[in-house]
């Protein structure tokens, strides 16, 4: 799990982390020193990069870039990132890598997770990587994507004293983190990452039972995968449900917001830090399970580019819901991105 940080004169952005899985015991700097901060998530369906700068009060964001790139497409099926997959990613990475330069970053981290992860070449794209656009990927165990995901969003819990759980679907996987709070600071209880991602999920049943006429079936088969894949983590949560807070960060939980709204487009300062009931999300679940391809392409924040993918992170999402019932769920268009900078500015003496 890579960690330290240093910045290489004739790349300022390249980042090459080493160390253990957290930053307590790093010295930090007697002055804060107001560097520009760069973070990379390259998950296996999509690409994205935050730019940053630190202020009294948290971080401005100067840049930003996302990107579907579907880097773990077939992947279950060969083990293996395919060509197309790779070269696509490499695209969006060669974008951020200018963004990188021309916003003169001087301290970075780029992660990739469970795509590469699982990939027999995934060390190999790695290295593709670094040849290709100058950006050093350090592919991160599960634990380590579980702890940055908190870091990043875990401000907008609901107010409580409560147990809370702080869960990321992905595109391979998805990540889940029992967490208590201690005069705000977040403490991990118990944490765990299932194999089920949008894309693992979707894979695992077939796009043509998902699209077909009994694709009701197709998603409860789904939903009992995932279901069967957090048993043992449901096993580790307290038995009291009294005031349990419940908060998701990844595009299903975005998607899923911006449609409760009825957003005629995509608006994250609609979504990000809204509390939505629970009721609302499984109604909202349940209908898309039943619509074909079409009628999902048709909702304004799904869209074509998520309409394949969206049934399945319903399916991830009920299954959570049913292990933590808690009255609303909290979204988070943030995580593991900002909390890779969050790291990167307390090393620098910067109290966010």
């Amino acid at each position: 799990m890579a960690q330290g940080v240093a910045s290489a004169p004739a790349l300022r952005h390249t980042t090459n982390t080493q160390g253990g899985p957290s930053d307590q015991g790093l010295p930090l700097r007697r002055e804060p020193h107001r560097h520009t901060y760069g973070a990379i998530d390259l998950g296996t369906n999509n690409c994205r990069l935050l730019i940053a700068r630190p202020n009294s009060s948290g971080f401005t964001v100067i840049d930003a870039f996302s990107r579907i790139v579907r880097l773990g497409e077939g992947l279950s099926r060969t083990g293996e990132l395919s060509q197309e997959a790779m070269d696509r990613a490499v695209g969006a990475l060669s974008v951020c890598a200018d963004k990188l330069r021309r916003r003169n970053v001087s301290l970075s981290r780029s992660v990739a997770t469970e795509a590469c992860r699982r990939a027999t070449n995934g060390d190999a794209f790695a290295e593709r990587v670094r040849s290709e656009t100058g950006i050093l990927l350090d592919i991160i165990p599960p634990a380590e994507e579980a702890r940055l995901a908190v870091l990043g969003c875990h401000k907008l819990l609901e107010p409580g004293d409560g147990p809370a759980l702080i869960f990321d679907i992905g595109g391979g996987s998805t990540e889940l983190v029992l967490i208590d709070q201690e005069q705000g600071t977040p403490r991990m209880r118990a944490w765990w990452s299932a194999p089920w991602g949008v894309v693992s999920l979707t894979e695992s049943e077939g796009k043509e039972a998902v699209e077909g006429p009994d694709r009701v079936l197709a998603y409860e088969r789904m939903r009992e995968r995932a279901r069967r894949a957090f048993a043992r983590f449901a096993d580790m949560l307290p038995e009291s449900r009294e005031g349990i807070r419940l908060l998701g960060t990844s595009g299903t939980v975005t998607t899923l917001a911006s449609v409760h709204l009825a957003l005629p487009s995509y608006d994250r300062r609609a979504v990000d830090g809204l509390h939505v009931p629970i009721q609302a999300m499984q109604k909202i679940s349940a209908m898309i399970a039943k619509m074909d391809y079409d009628e999902r392409s048709a909702l304004p924040c799904i869209g074509n580019e998520r309409a394949d993918l969206v049934v399945a992170g319903c399916a991830i999402l009920e299954a959570i819901i049913e292990i933590w019932p808690a009255k609303n769920l909290g979204i988070a268009d943030r995580g593991i991105r900002e909390g890779i900078l969050r790291a990167l500015m307390a090393r620098d003496g910067w109290q966010l």
